[in-house]
């Protein structure tokens, strides 16, 4: 896999613009079909087939489309002492519900019995509490309007020939438009609920702060202009084709109002982190290697290009894993999310190359070269390697520490309670809470959630009048119900419509245990055996989908981590650490869990958060940030542990694998994740609570599993496991595939070795100079290429013992003294670029790390000391069988 993303890489470095034009042809492609398609369609309704209450609405939809349409209320207040119901406000009012009533999208109250659906143009006698009553205008109850006891809040209800989502674009504002126009001047103020509420993806500015920290940490970790500038070139060009994709077939597909949303999210945190890992992977090579722009681009393609493909299908699979679960919304959720991950994988791998390309040896400064690599081993190693060293040196306190913290974070998680947005969690200031409290003031919180119950008989019955009676009693005498009335019936008696208002809101517990009760009475209800109950509505759709996605959950789970599991067996050929990672994620979503609810439910911050009005959490939001934060853990788990693999492969061991491997990769998966959180974090502000509360899961979760698991609680645990981490039974290892995402078979390639090498296990490797000839050949051997006629030369790596490093080994030159040198992962840290480029020798003399080692080395003539370097590089990637009885793979 390394050496086929190292050409990839190379040709896209040599053929910029070929794949900079595919990319903008693509690009145009989806605006401009998104165009010719007729703009955005966001849906409100969110719905789940298979569930008893969508079941019922279908139902409606083939019997009496008339009563299937959506619903929508408007509601009418004035000052606290006034009153609706004189002359002039009552007459605004009933020409609002005049108006609205004549639109071709609306049924007709006082013509619906002619369709075939018998709705009453006011609430029967008795059917309503004592004190409500019908708006009355010149001796006649105006259609569809009720009014409180006191006056001052009127309600219209307003039945759509079609769900709202499906209305033409414009409808819902024509009808809050002529609410308003004909009550201008009466003093009456017309608010709209929740289920009128304009449904427009909600990108705004909010994620230009995210950006803007993020643009400020690349650039503080990669220390030039134009390198920070690529990765948020390349993410936003994948999320700009993954989301103008999206766009283009809103029309045919259903889009909610977080689907974008989530794909902007997702799509800009891994495009920017993806890019970030590559780019500073170059900057690296070349300048502690010495490297040319274009070997350093592909190189790091085919290394750090190889864990940005895995990492970004471990999120691809947590995501898809939606799919199987059935749930028509989350499954285009999760799909457009998805395919916003791999095209910011593919930009990775083929456009930020074709920029590297342009970019030129420009990327990095002489300046910046200079300083890389006159900076020796222990300057390398700042807090990071501090940092691990205690953490590996106090395990055990840390690991107590992180599972102790995050166990206590996790506890408020056993009081979660999963909802739907509606007007009782919107803030204060907003019409939907307004309207919401409004109609609680005026007629009591239960005319928030109406229920539509329908009565079916069997077959070959049907409804009399006789029998809709006995049944709307029967309603009215269930527990928790505050009325109910006839909204409508079939006159061949094949349907009848209730409406039921539940004595508490959509979001209590007896609302919800209402909807049980109606469902499985039967004869308690209807007072006959033939007639069934199904219960729908906006309540009950909620519900619903509630209890579903509750349900779901953990197969999702189940499935989720085993696939995951399989694709970290391969990366990792381990079997403890993709176990150790899933562990460790559970302590994540646990704490994230615990806090969202803590701030969410109990107000904890609230304020600080920019909401007023505590709820339950939103239903889909457990599974979905499940699945995102899975695989985007599994992201930082694989830079990571990859890196301390690498390090492991090329020679490490136990202890040392992980410190060294850790200071490698820490400094940019710090940066990835504070990346992602200030991204995540910029959506917190949306005045839209479902963007607001995954924008808060997402941001608290990457910073809980990236600084205390993976940055903390993974070093603890692989420093406890040792060399354990690493086991894989043979015959699982005789099977697996080699993907080689350290890149090993890549710099064998690039060293002119064969792919797989014998391993024999060997103490030393000598590189032998018989006599200078005149023009000197280079030759291939299992050391590698060498100028024959170089001084004798041995590399030792002393066997393992307690108090000797395990980072160092010794040689000798023309059988002479010994002399120690360290052992890096690229030990000479230099290429034949670099060699014939004359800054090879900076860069040896500073990774040694004695005085006496860089006499030695001073004194080697041209073709000595490429011998030396070469031989010294080999020496470093194969400590592994030096040391081992037993090829690690």
């Amino acid at each position: 896999m390394s050496l086929l993303l190292y050409r990839l890489g190379r040709t896209a470095y040599r053929r910029p613009w070929a794949f900079i034009a595919l990319w903008l042809v693509l690009l145009g492609g989806v605006v401009g079909l998104a165009a010719a398609n007729g703009g955005v369609k966001i849906s409100s309704s969110i719905t789940i087939d298979g569930t008893e209450s969508q079941d019922v609405t279908d139902r409606l939809r083939s019997e009496l489309p008339q009563a299937a349409g959506g619903q929508g209320t408007i509601v009418f207040t004035v000052p606290e002492g006034d009153r609706l119901d004189t002359d002039a406000r009552a007459n605004g009012i009933g020409e609002a519900a005049a108006s609205i009533a004549e639109l071709p999208i609306v049924v007709d109250r006082p013509t619906q019995s002619a369709k075939a659906t018998t709705l009453p143009t006011a609430p029967e006698s008795g059917s309503e509490p004592s004190g409500i009553r019908p708006l009355v205008v010149n001796g006649k109850p105006v259609p569809g309007v009720v009014v409180s006891e006191d006056g001052s809040v009127a309600m219209l209800q307003i039945q759509f020939t079609e769900q709202v989502q499906d209305l033409p674009d414009g409808s819902v504002e024509q009808v809050t438009d002529l609410a308003g126009a004909a009550t201008t001047g009466t003093g009456v103020e017309v608010l709209t609920t929740e289920s009128l509420k304009p449904h427009e993806a909600p990108i705004g500015g909010h994620e230009a702060i995210g950006l803007g920290i993020a643009a400020l940490v690349l650039l503080l970790t990669l220390g030039s202009l134009r390198a920070a500038g690529l990765p948020l070139v390349t993410a936003v060009t994948g999320v700009g084709i993954g989301l103008g994709g999206a766009f283009a077939l809103s029309q045919t597909i259903t889009l909610t109002t977080a689907t974008p949303v989530l794909a902007l999210m997702v799509g800009l945190a891994v495009g920017i982190d993806y890019a970030l890992f590559i780019v500073n992977r170059q900057r690296r090579l070349i300048l502690t290697q010495g490297l040319t722009a274009e070997e350093a681009t592909s190189r790091s393609i085919g290394t750090a290009g190889s864990a940005v493909l895995f990492a970004g299908l471990t999120v691809v699979i947590a995501l898809t894993g939606l799919t199987l679960i059935g749930i028509s919304f989350l499954t285009t959720m999760a799909l457009v999310a998805a395919v916003t991950v791999v095209l910011a994988v593919l930009v990775a791998l083929t456009l930020l190359p074709a920029l590297l390309g342009l970019a030129g040896e420009r990327i990095a400064s002489d300046k910046a070269r200079a300083k890389g690599t006159h900076l020796t081993v222990e300057e390398h190693r700042h807090f990071a390697h501090r940092w691990s060293g205690a953490v590996v040196r106090y395990r055990w306190l840390a690991i107590l520490g992180v599972v102790a913290v995050l166990g206590a974070a996790a506890i408020p998680v056993t009081s979660m309670s999963l909802g739907m947005p509606n007007g009782a969690t919107a803030n204060l200031d907003t019409d939907e809470r307004r309207a919401y409290d409004a109609i609680t003031r005026g007629f009591g919180e239960g005319y928030n959630a109406p229920l539509v119950v329908v009565a079916t008989p069997e077959e070959g019955k049907r409804l009399d009048q006789a029998d809709i009676g006995r049944i709307s009693a029967g309603l009215k005498d269930t527990s928790d119900v505050d009325t109910a009335s006839v909204m409508g019936a079939d006159p061949d008696g094949g349907t009848a419509i209730f409406t039921v208002i539940p004595a508490e809101g959509p979001d209590a517990a007896s609302t919800s245990a209402l909807v049980d009760t109606l469902r499985a009475s039967g004869t308690a209800v209807t007072h006959d055996e033939g007639v069934t109950l199904g219960v729908t509505g906006l309540t009950a759709v909620n519900l619903d989908i509630s209890e579903k996605l509750a349900d779901v959950l953990p197969l999702y789970i189940a499935i989720v981590v085993a696939l995951s599991l399989v694709v970290l067996l391969l990366v990792f050929r381990s079997v403890i650490i993709p176990v150790k990672a899933t562990l460790g994620f559970l302590l994540s979503i646990g704490a994230t869990f615990g806090l969202m609810t803590a701030i969410f439910q109990w107000g904890w911050l609230k304020d600080l958060f920019g909401f007023d009005t505590t709820g339950p959490i939103l239903s889909f939001l457990p599974i979905m940030v499940t699945g995102i934060l899975y695989g985007l853990a599994m992201d930082y788990e694989m830079f990571l542990v990859s890196s301390m693999r690498e390090a492991h492969v090329h020679g490490h061991r136990g202890r040392d694998a992980i410190v060294h491997g850790f200071d490698q990769a820490s400094r940019v998966v710090v940066a990835a994740a504070v990346i992602m959180v200030s991204v995540f974090a910029g959506f917190i502000f949306s005045s839209d609570p479902t963007i607001k509360q995954f924008g808060l899961a997402l941001a608290v979760g990457i910073l809980i599993d990236a600084f205390l698991v993976r940055m903390t609680l993974v070093p603890a645990v692989m420093s406890v496991l040792g060399e354990a981490a690493w086991w894989l039974p043979r015959r699982l290892a005789a099977i697996l595939p080699n993907l080689d995402v350290e890149g090993d078979l890549l710099k064998r390639h690039l060293h002119g070795e064969p792919a797989h090498r014998p391993a024999t296990p060997l103490a030393t490797r000598r590189l032998r100079r018989q006599s200078a000839p005149p023009a000197p050949t280079i030759t291939s051997t299992g050391n590698g290429r060498h100028h024959e006629g170089a001084r004798s030369m041995a590399f030792q790596i002393p066997p393992s013992r307690k108090g000797l490093s395990e980072n160092r080994f010794q040689f000798t030159l023309d059988g002479g003294a010994v002399h120690d040198l360290p052992l890096l992962p690229y030990a000479p840290l230099v290429a034949v670029e670099a060699l014939e480029e004359g800054r090879a020798l900076i860069a040896v003399l500073a990774a040694c790390d004695s005085e006496e080692a860089r006499t030695i080395v001073r004194q080697l003539d041209a073709d000595q000391f490429r011998a030396f370097v070469e031989a010294w590089e080999l020496a470093s990637g194969k400590r592994t069988e030096r040391t081992s009885p037993e090829p690690v793979h």
